[in-house]
Parts: structure tokens; C-alpha cells; sequence
């Protein structure tokens, strides 16, 4: 699915949930073309040309990644090929592109895939930058990644909030199933953007939406949840993951599912340090019941299917 969203120099294309949004700054021939995120790397050719639908003839300058999971830069490689544009990435990830380490980008933990690109530039919070006719303010958002930035306006009062901050909650804050903290960042960041005077919210996945306040408190709410209870957290985020591989392989054996389960290193991490009372099997098999009673995937034989 894409939809677009116009406003303020700016066009959103909100994709599905394998897939980020993308935004896309076109400006005009005197101003350089910026788009912030591309989306995972199975939809690389459909990001590729939605932009050049939007662009025309005019190049893409330059990629602002808001942080580097693989479904908010997945397309990044793809984009330079074509446009041999710039990219910046948060400051704390530069090392680990500039050496290509998958075990740091966590792309090997989550069983994901992210094809090599090259990053020219650095983003870090308190830098302004320039997208379209305005400036706008990087602001630390750690919680959900520890090197996430967002994008604030503060004349339109417009926020990008990637993961930060959707409609309802925010991305699984994974931090936390590595035994690290998280949750203080997630309270912190939200703390942080309540303090801002928001009129629309661009966020990483899902619609824009304008009740920035209701999201505010949806969002703590949810935390004191997790805060209250860290395995509904855990096991909240090992459906995630899998949801997220079914959205890209679309079906699977159900023997390769486990094995791809048992091979996951964020599963097993997930696993060991809240449910190993169980065998990893049993374990495994509550989620797909679990996932399939709530219609995200469903059962036909020795296949589970994405719905």
C-alpha cells in the first residue's frame, strides 16, 4: 500500500509495514532533493520509482536515514546506484557501515536483510538541516534504536518521528531484550517530544496523524505496560519479528519457520532470558497460535501464510 501526504514541501509515501515511510523533500530545480528513510530491501524497485515518479527528471540528492534498522534503509543501495545521491546516517552508526558490520547493525540478529550502501555524511542530535524550503532540527530519540534521531519543524510544528513515536506506541524497544535499558530511553524521548508544539506527526510507519497529545500519553501508557510486565514486551517483540519475516517471505513450510526461529539470534536472546522454563519448540509454537487467533498469519497444512 502507498498513499501520499502533501504538505509543506513535502510528499510521504506511507508504504506497508515491511516497508518505513519514506518522505520525500522535492523542492524546486534550485533546491537539492532530500528523501529521509527508504523502506526495507524486497520493495527497493517499487521505493526507486515512486521517487523517480515524483522527481522527473530531477536528481535525488541526498538520503537521511533516522536510523538503520532494515526496513527504514533497505532501499538506500538501490537509490545510490541509481542517483549516486549522498546519505547520512546518526553519527553513533557510521563506524559500523563504513566496516559493513552486520553483527552491529543487527541485521544478522534479526534475520533480516540490508544491502551494502555507502554513507557520506553524519547526522547527530542538535544539527539542522536543510530539506525542502525549511530548516529542521535533528532531535535524539533513543528507546526503540539508541542511535535514533527524529526530524522536527518548529514553524509548520511538524514531527517525522520514525519509531519513536506512532499513533499507538512505538517500536519494540530492542535494547531491552539484549538486558540493556531501554525503557528509561523510551520515557526520556517521549518526554523529550512532548515538550515540542506539534501540529502533525509523519511517523515511521502508519498514517500522519494530527492528535500528537492522545499518541503522547497512548505511547506512556503503553510503556507503563511493559515496565509493569517485560515478558509481554519480550514476547510482543519475538511476534513482531516474526510477522516481519512472514510479511517478506509472504509463506513457509512450517519446519523451515522453526528453523529460521531456532537460527534467529534475537529469538533465542528472547527466549533464554524470559521463557526457557519451556522447550524453544513449545515456546515457538504458542507464538504462530497466538499470532494465527489474532489473524496475522494463518495455517493451510504444512504451510504458515502471511495475512
Amino acid at each position: 500500500m502507498v498513499r501520499l501526504f502533501n504538505t509543506a514541501g513535502l510528499q510521504v509515501f506511507e508504504r506497508g509495514w515491511l516497508s518505513s515511510n519514506n518522505v520525500l523533500f522535492g523542492g524546486d530545480a534550485s533546491q537539492e532533493a532530500v528523501l529521509i528513510d527508504t523502506g526495507y530491501a524486497s520493495h527497493a524497485a517499487q521505493t526507486v520509482a515512486l521517487v523517480r515518479r515524483a522527481l522527473g527528471e530531477r536528481r535525488l540528492g541526498r538520503i537521511v536515514n533516522t536510523h538503520l534498522h532494515s526496513d527504514h534503509c533497505g532501499g538506500n543501495a538501490a537509490l545510490q546506484s541509481v542517483y549516486e545521491c549522498a546519505i547520512a546516517v546518526p553519527i553513533g552508526e557510521a563506524a559500523k557501515v563504513d566496516d559493513w558490520n552486520e553483527a552491529a547493525l543487527t541485521y544478522a540478529a534479526t534475520g533480516q536483510q540490508c544491502p551494502r550502501f555507502r554513507r557520506t555524511d553524519v547526522i547527530a542530535p542538535g544539527d539542522a538541516l536543510a530539506c525542502g524550503p525549511l530548516h529542521w532540527q535533528a532531535l535524539a530519540a533513543p528507546g526503540h534504536d539508541p542511535e535514533s534521531v527524529v526530524l522536527y519543524q518548529p514553524e509548520v510544528k511538524l514531527l517525522i518521528s520514525a519509531d519513536a513515536l506512532w499513533e499507538n506506541g512505538f517500536g519494540v524497544v530492542f535494547p531491552e531484550l539484549e538486558g540493556e535499558s531501554g525503557f528509561d530511553d523510551v520515557r526520556a524521548t517521549l518526554d523529550r517530544l512532548s515538550s515540542l508544539s506539534v501540529k502533525w506527526v509523519i511517523p515511521g510507519h502508519g498514517k500522519p496523524f494530527a492528535d500528537f497529545t492522545g499518541a503522547i500519553d497512548r505511547a506512556h501508557r503503553r510503556l507503563d505496560a511493559y515496565i509493569a510486565d517485560p515478558r509481554r514486551h519480550a514476547r510482543h517483540a519475538a511476534k513482531v519479528l516474526i510477522k516481519f519475516h512472514l510479511l517478506e517471505v509472504q509463506r513457509q513450510d512450517v519446519g523451515e519457520l522453526h528453523a529460521w526461529l531456532a537460527a534467529t539470534q534475537y529469538m533465542q536472546i528472547t527466549y533464554s532470558r524470559y521463557f526457557d522454563a519451556l522447550p524453544f519448540r513449545v515456546w515457538s509454537e504458542e507464538l504462530l497460535r497466538e499470532l494465527a487467533a489474532s489473524s496475522a498469519l494463518g495455517v493451510s497444512g504444512d504451510t504458515v501464510v502471511n495475512i
